[in-house]
C-alpha cells in the first residue's frame, strides 16, 4: 500500500475559494481517477495557509497510471486554472505504512 500525500502552500488567505472550487467541481474529479481518498485537511495551527490531501494506491504503477488518467481528463484540463494561481508551492511524498500502522494492509474502502 501506497500513501500520496500532497502539501499545497497556498496564498494568503485563498483557502476558502480553494476549498470551494474542490468541493464544486474539483473532488468529484479526482476521486472518478485516483480512487480512494484518504483526507482532505486545511491547517488550523502551524504554517498557514495549507492544504493536504492523502490518497491511497495499491502500487506505484497503479498510482502513475490513475494520475495519467485524471491529467488527460478534460474536466480537469479545465478545472485546474480555478485552483492553480492560488497555489504558492507544492509537496508531494509517496509513504508506506509500518506493519502495524491503522492504515497498513489492503485499501479499505468506505464507499
Amino acid at each position: 500500500m501506497y500513501y500520496e500525500i500532497r502539501t499545497y502552500r497556498l496564498k494568503n488567505g485563498s483557502i476558502p475559494e480553494y476549498l470551494r472550487a474542490v468541493a464544486e467541481d474539483g473532488i468529484a474529479i479526482q476521486k472518478r481517477h485516483l480512487g480512494h481518498l484518504v483526507g482532505y485537511f486545511s491547517s488550523e495551527i502551524g504554517p498557514v495557509n495549507e492544504i493536504v490531501h492523502i490518497w491511497a494506491y495499491e502500487t506505484l504503477d497503479d498510482r502513475q497510471t490513475r494520475r495519467a488518467r485524471l491529467a488527460a481528463d478534460p474536466d480537469w484540463q479545465t478545472f485546474l486554472p480555478k485552483i492553480r494561481d492560488l497555489i504558492v508551492t507544492a509537496d508531494n511524498k509517496i509513504m508506506t505504512p509500518a506493519a502495524f500502522s491503522p492504515l497498513g494492509g489492503e485499501i479499505h474502502h468506505s464507499d
